[in-house]
């Protein structure tokens, strides 16, 4: 054992005897929405009109510290103190964030960045003059580790946890005045009302450390989860954290990825720690995050409808606490986000906002019916075609392949009329889309469409929406980065052929743009598709008019390709 190391394990001992409990999310509502990059007053207006209504019990932020200037993504990731100010916003926004989120029902978790301060010199974000190892009123240059070199060899412990992460001043954990200081910074995001933490690169901190800031807390018992990227025939693994919290099961999102690109969904059926992956218990899931969406380790927004299937499955299945990715189009790894992180409007200039994609977002309410039971009544296709309930509270339909199938499916449900809440969350006692009838044996017949799903609940009893008709609209086409399509027609529920008022379709299943719009039975109406770039630039696609009538009931389904 190194000197280091030594002073390190006996700074801790004398600290604390044993570890805080770790806490885990409170009641039914465990889902996560991660907001990525989005600033405050946009993160307000998201808890009241979607996470909340969903169904999502928490919603996790960019770091609110200050940090170093740039347009770039990962300067967030470079903090210069801890005043709460920079792109995403300012100490008052930032509380009045948190305010208004726990109005909506949905708890606030910052992502904070307590392994290291920035690289580089110069002038932060809200106002403050730094220079690396000197942070004026909080750090000085014996404050870091005296590794000045970046980390070499994730095989040494010693070097993953005391030198430094790609340049980054890497503070010294270690030392009683930086837990201290550290403690002080998460208690003050407590002050503000931030209800959990995400601790960013725990692994580059020692799990001894991490105990000792966290019973120099108010609050020894708050709920954090800690970033511990695994990596095979490393030292560091995850299952070293969880005596001070949740961890982030990044095995979980390249499992996923290989299953749905390379593999068969049947091979689903036991998903979770019998795949060497955390006790479920102790595990924060996810299909994406911000880096692994960019290293291409996991499925990502540009998987299409892959992608929505798989963070479908995460919601269905029982294992672990789920968090959904919702960021924005990028084509260049570095980039930031758009309009600083103001978001106008879902699905405009370049937010993909994957926490409100329907399919998404009404599997967070399934997610919260069923949760606390296990998972029965398996079915498959030998291939990529599953199904399977949640005890007696929910049954899950998944159709990974190009063409749709239909199948009478038992499941343990009590007898009624179920929404499929995957097509729209319903309203009241109306489905928004399909019903399906569930006999007195536990059985019901669906079509499940190719790359589709149907979810039904208890929570989700209705009678189907026959009296509403409506008009389905789908059409493949590519777009570049920062477009997005519309379709807009002749009807006022259309725009009346103003692009400023066409209505915005999903690229939940891109390149397959999706949408549905309620108007009255036997109208005959004519459209065409648009792109529309942040600019406002318009681009409408060739040809004439098209032309389509709405049914005496239900929904007239188009099917279009972009004409160029």
């Amino acid at each position: 054992m190194s000197l280091a190391v030594a002073a390190t394990s006996a700074l801790a001992a004398s600290v604390t005897t044993s570890a805080p409990a770790a806490a885990s999310p409170p009641s039914s509502r465990d889902v996560t929405a991660v907001l990525f990059q989005w600033n405050w007053p946009s993160v307000a207006k998201a808890c009241t009109d979607t996470l909340g209504p969903a169904g999502y019990g928490y919603v996790q932020v960019s770091p609110p510290e200050e940090t170093i200037q740039g347009s770039q993504w990962w300067t967030s990731y470079q903090p210069v103190s801890y005043k709460i100010g920079n792109r995403q916003g300012t100490r008052s926004q930032f509380a009045s964030m948190v305010s208004t989120c726990h109005a909506a029902g949905v708890k606030v978790i910052a992502d904070s960045v307590i392994n290291h301060m920035s690289a580089g010199s110069g002038t932060g974000t809200a106002g403050t003059t730094y220079s690396k190892y000197t942070y004026p009123g909080l750090y000085q240059d014996q404050d870091f580790h005296s590794c000045r070199t970046s980390i070499s060899d994730y095989t040494n412990r010693w070097q993953v946890q005391n030198c430094e992460l790609v340049g980054l001043s890497d503070l010294n954990t270690g030392s009683a005045y930086v837990q201290s200081t550290i403690a002080r910074y998460l208690d003050d995001l407590r002050s503000l009302g931030v209800d959990g933490f995400r601790i960013d690169a725990a692994k580059h901190i020692a799990a001894a450390d991490l105990q000792a800031i966290k019973s120099r807390m108010s609050d020894p018992n708050a709920y954090w989860v800690q970033e511990v990227i695994y990596g095979s025939g490393e030292p560091i693994q995850p299952d070293e954290y969880t005596g001070t919290g949740d961890v982030h099961e990044f095995r979980y999102g390249t499992n996923l990825k290989r299953v749905f690109t390379s593999g068969n969904l049947k091979d689903l059926n036991a998903f979770g720690q019998s795949w060497g992956m955390l006790p479920s218990a102790d595990a924060t899931v996810f299909v994406d995050n911000h880096d692994t969406e960019r290293n291409g380790s996991t499925l990502t927004y540009k998987d299409g409808a892959t992608y929505t299937l798989a963070n479908v499955f995460m919601l269905g299945w029982d294992y672990g606490s789920p968090a959904v990715h919702s960021g924005y189009e990028f084509s260049n790894n570095d980039a930031g986000p758009p309009n600083g992180g103001q978001v106008n409007a879902c699905y405009t200039d370049g937010w993909k906002c994957q926490h409100a994609w329907s399919q998404i977002s009404g599997m967070v309410g399934f997610h919260n019916t069923v949760r606390g039971t296990g998972v029965t009544s398996w079915w498959d296709d030998g291939s990529n075609r599953i199904a399977f309930g949640r005890g007696s509270a929910g049954y899950l339909v998944i159709n990974h392949t190009g063409s749709a199938f239909t199948r009478t499916f038992q499941t343990s449900l009590p007898a009624g009329t179920y929404c499929d809440v995957t097509d729209g969350r319903p309203s009241g006692s109306r489905c928004a889309g399909q019903a399906f009838t569930v006999d007195g044996s536990g059985r019901f017949t669906a079509t499940v469409g190719a790359q589709d799903t149907v979810a039904l609940h208890v929570g989700a009893k209705g009678t189907a929406t026959t009296s509403a008709t409506s008009a389905s609209f789908a059409v493949n086409a590519s777009t570049t980065w920062g477009q997005n399509v519309y379709v807009v027609g002749n009807t006022a529920a259309l725009g009346g052929w103003d692009p400023a008022k066409a209505v915005p379709l999903s690229a939940a299943s891109y390149p397959v743009w999706t949408g549905s719009v309620s108007m009255p039975a036997g109208t005959a109406f004519e459209y065409k598709y648009v792109k529309k770039d942040g600019s406002g630039s318009v681009t409408w696609e060739s040809g004439g008019n098209r032309t389509a009538t709405v049914p005496s009931s239900g929904t007239v389904t188009l099917d279009d390709t972009w004409r160029s």
